[in-house]
């Protein structure tokens, strides 16, 4: 009698003392927690997926109809990849670049379909392997760019802080999400204020000394936006004046900590560099921004594209630096209007999302903050290869295919109405 009490989701393994659910959730953590290191290729987080994707198929994965428009914008992308590719088969890095490509489409879908059972208790899994991974990478940023114990080298890129990245400018966007979190969890009051300036020490000053100003933007934006949404759907007046009074006070306390760290010559002489809209690379003909518009009327002619990775063979630059362009560049015409579709299907489930009621608002409102402002970052850099961005993709869109908890109730409720009036 006492196992009929179980769900198939909940009930223990034999001969186990935990769960599926705990399982599950401990190879999630697991995915969170290396999703900070990219130092290598294959990454642990490439392992570890293949481990996560293994054990939710033991007890198999509901993908709900309204996945399909997620799914399809995304295989429509990639066929557009393929296509683009042909002329270019025996080139190794095109095929590696083509094949990310497709793996990052089925983590997302992947991502998305696991939410349609325990969607907070995953959630909160994830959230607490990230902010594992962001403390791992930030301290490896903080070790390299002080140069402890000779890390400088491993760990930081042009003198900037690169940490467990490649890229000091994938390194701070990556460290937005988790910072977003805590801020959120210190203005509605699931954890005091010391404990959560103690929690965003690290993955905070590591964002500072990337020196990245998108990674800057994106996080003063998110954060914005999130305290925003925040303030409007908090459930009451003494919410509101709380969320007020922790902005407050966290933006006093980044304030002060920004201060101490401009009062040292090396760190300001960079800050006031780095600081600037422009930098002597992005202007005149043959800038970034030069060679963006230069490339437009090319792929107008150019319904394969120039191929993956071919965009460097006709500039002098290594990437378009703007996501949409890079689409069109890369993947060809299909692919790059399946990218504007997929980019404009996720802004309007997102803003849908984050105003539904329900246990996982918080979580979707801190998510779609970052990604929201990571969408528009797209015009500045080449985000199509960044997990986090398909992690978050992933569970926007998983999160606004779950029944609202109002019409699940509703749908509870009713058969037993009918039964008492029949």
């Amino acid at each position: 009698m006492s196992s009929l009490a179980h769900t198939p989701e909940e009930r223990p393994a034999p001969g186990l003392s935990i769960s599926y659910a705990a399982i599950k959730r401990g190879t999630l953590w697991l995915l969170g927690a290396s999703s900070g290191i990219a130092l290598i290729e294959p990454s642990p987080y490439e392992i570890v997926f293949l481990l996560v994707l293994f054990v939710f198929t033991l007890t198999g994965i509901r993908f709900s109809q309204k996945l399909l428009p997620f799914a399809l914008l995304l295989l429509g992308y990639n066929i557009g990849g393929i296509v683009s590719l042909i002329p270019w088969m025996d080139e190794g890095a095109s095929v590696r670049f083509t094949a990310v490509s497709v793996y990052l489409m089925i983590t997302a879908v992947f991502l998305a379909g696991i939410m349609s059972q325990d969607a907070a208790g995953r959630l909160e899994t994830l959230r607490r392997g990230y902010l594992f991974a962001a403390w791992v990478g930030g301290l490896a940023a903080l070790l390299g760019y002080f140069n402890i114990a000779g890390l400088g080298e491993a760990f930081t890129l042009y003198g900037r802080a690169s940490g467990t990245f490649k890229d000091p400018n994938v390194l701070g966007p990556y460290l937005a999400l988790p910072i977003v979190y805590v801020l959120q969890r210190i203005m509605t009051g699931q954890i005091g204020i010391v404990r959560g300036l103690v929690t965003l020490s690290i993955p905070l000053a590591a964002v500072f000394f990337t020196f990245s100003r998108g990674a800057w933007g994106v996080l003063i934006a998110a954060t914005v936006l999130m305290t925003a949404l925040t303030f409007l759907t908090a459930p009451s007046a003494a919410a509101r004046t709380r969320i007020v009074a922790m902005s407050a006070a966290a933006l006093m306390a980044a304030a002060a900590a920004l201060l101490v760290a401009l009062s040292f010559e090396d760190v300001r002489a960079v800050f006031e560099l780095r600081a600037s809209l422009v930098q002597e690379y992005d202007g005149g003909v043959t800038g970034r921004f030069g060679n963006q518009w230069r490339a437009i009327p090319m792929l107008l002619d150019a319904p394969n594209g120039f191929g993956p990775l071919r965009f460097r063979w006709h500039f002098n630059q290594a990437d378009p630096h703007n996501v949409f362009i890079n689409a069109f560049a890369s993947y060809g015409w299909l692919g790059g209007l399946f990218w504007l579709g997929l980019m404009a299907a996720t802004c309007y489930v997102g803003w849908r999302l984050v105003f539904r009621r329900g246990a996982t608002q918080l979580h979707a409102i801190a998510i779609w903050s970052v990604l929201f402002v990571t969408i528009l970052q797209g015009l500045q850099i080449d985000t199509d290869h960044w997990r986090h961005l398909y992690l978050m993709m992933g569970l926007v869109w998983g999160l606004a295919a779950l029944v609202p908890e109002g019409e699940a109730m509703g749908a509870a409720v009713q058969p037993r109405a009918l039964r008492t009036t029949t």
